[in-house]
Parts: structure tokens; C-alpha cells; sequence
């Protein structure tokens, strides 16, 4: 990931697109500073995962930092913070469809016996082993508490239709 980071800044600079090499600059800055202090904590350095997780969290600074932009008018702000992000974007690996997202979640739901909130942990950490930088964790995270409330919410339906026909 460095690498790419690395060459992508040579290529930016050779393009002479300074808009790109001030964001790559600020992309390495971030990694070092986050070596920096992982090695104060005692810790070798950071590895990719870690990377991708900077990547991803500097695009949705970005993301909403235009939001915040656009409705305060200052649409010019607006479009650098978004052209920023594709570039930040261009360096994560590929990135998993919102519709594919939402089955592989559920299939992964189903494959751990994951039924009620309290298995969002176990679910999460499966799907950051099986896709690390693949998706967005934050929306995966929201997808599997929806799927796991709406299972709960029929599994209470059900018990309680089948008390009241036993009721009867």
C-alpha cells in the first residue's frame, strides 16, 4: 500500500497535478504520523489494514466536510474536498457494491448463528477478516444491526402469534 502511495505521488509530481500531490503528501503524513505512534506504544508500525483504515476514514472526513461545504454555500470548497476523495479512493483496493455488501452480510449473519444484537461483534470481525479495505464497516456495521433487529422483530411476531393461538 505504501508502495502504490509512493508511486502514485512520483506520477502526480511528473504530471505536474498539484492537487493530487498535496493530498497523496497528506495521505503519507497521516501513515507516518500513525507509525509514529504506534512505535511509541511499542509496536512495530502499522500494517496494511491499518493503512486502508486511515484511507477510509480521510474519505469520509472529506465526504463530510463537502456536505458541510455545500450547505454552508461554499460549493467551490465543496468540490476540492470531493476531488480529494476520489484520489484518496483511487489508492483503496476495490471496493464491494452496496448490494453485494448487504448479501454478504447476511450470508456471513446466517454462517456464525448470529441472532440478536448482541452477535454485531462477532459479525463484524468475521467480516473485517474475509474482506479487510474491501467495504465500508461503518454502512456494514448499520446493515447487520438492521438485519439483526428485523430478525428479532419477526422472531417476537411469531412467539408471540403462536401464544395467543395457544391461548384460544
Amino acid at each position: 500500500m505504501r508502495e502504490k502511495i509512493n508511486t502514485a505521488l512520483k506520477a502526480a509530481q511528473d504530471a505536474g497535478d498539484k492537487r493530487k500531490c498535496a493530498t497523496l503528501r497528506l495521505v503519507q503524513t497521516a501513515v507516518k504520523d500513525r507509525e509514529a505512534a504506534a512505535r511509541e506504544n511499542g509496536k512495530d508500525g502499522v500494517a496494511e489494514p491499518e493503512v486502508i483504515e486511515i484511507l477510509q476514514k480521510m474519505v469520509r472526513q472529506r465526504e463530510d466536510s463537502a456536505g458541510e461545504f455545500e450547505s454552508g454555500g461554499q460549493l467551490d470548497l465543496a468540490e476540492q474536498e470531493r476531488a480529494e476523495q476520489e484520489i484518496i479512493r483511487e489508492l483503496l483496493p476495490h471496493q464491494i457494491s452496496e448490494e453485494t455488501m448487504k448479501t454478504l452480510c447476511e450470508e456471513t449473519l446466517q454462517e456464525i448463528g448470529a441472532h440478536g444484537l448482541r452477535d454485531i461483534g462477532r459479525c463484524m470481525n468475521e467480516l473485517k477478516s474475509r474482506y479487510p479495505g474491501q467495504m465500508d464497516f461503518v454502512q456494514a456495521s448499520c446493515v447487520v444491526k438492521d438485519m439483526l433487529r428485523a430478525e428479532a422483530a419477526s422472531q417476537d411476531a411469531s412467539t408471540s402469534k403462536g401464544g395467543e393461538a395457544s391461548g384460544d
